[in-house]
């Protein structure tokens, strides 16, 4: 028997167990908080995700329900490097493993290496990949390489000469001082 899932009530137990797959391709403007993040419009771009469940079999008997998360999508940023906006791209490639509830999780997060979810049967998968976005954001979005050549120096040409030409205010006074003003 074939059971069909829904990302926005997944059951999270018996999509592990049956060692299922859900793909999607959502406009980003779907993912609101995510869209609110954007320096650009998000018209027309897609947000590619796949979802993997798994039944592991651990050293002592126990199975533990798994969920693999690969999302990828490119959110309009401005470069703070080139000053230019452009589409910078998000990854999230994750694995999650579900416990019995909020308190086990919470006891376990201290000395488990891997990233703990609650177990529950209308598990949203869409607000989990929108945090997963929103945690992969960049705190300073910048090309690898940019588009453009960067300037590469502080100041224009004409800026020594300007400083150059600017009387200093004090020299009037070292020249009070050189007219006969007491040491």
């Amino acid at each position: 028997m074939s059971k069909d899932f829904s990302p926005d009530h997944l059951d999270v137990k018996a999509f592990a167990q049956a060692g299922a797959t859900l793909t999607g391709s959502d406009p980003l403007s779907r993912y609101t908080r995510l869209a609110q993040d954007a320096e650009g419009p998000v018209d027309g771009l897609q947000v590619d995700w796949r979802a993997e469940g798994e039944l592991r079999a651990e050293s002592g008997g126990a199975s533990h329900l798994w969920l693999h998360l690969t999302v990828e999508a490119g959110l309009p940023l401005t470069c703070q490097r080139c000053l230019q906006l452009d589409r910078m791209p998000l990854q999230v490639d994750r694995s999650f493993r579900f416990v019995a509830d909020e308190a086990t999780a919470e006891a376990l997060d201290d000395e488990a290496e891997e990233d703990l979810l609650a177990l529950s049967r209308d598990f949203d998968l869409r607000a989990l990949i929108e945090d997963e976005l929103l945690m992969a954001l960049p705190l300073v979005p910048r090309h690898e390489v940019c588009p453009q050549e960067l300037p590469m120096q502080s100041s224009d040409a004409d800026f020594e000469q300007a400083s150059e030409e600017k009387p200093n205010p004090f020299a009037v006074l070292q020249g009070l001082r050189k007219n006969g003003a007491p040491d």
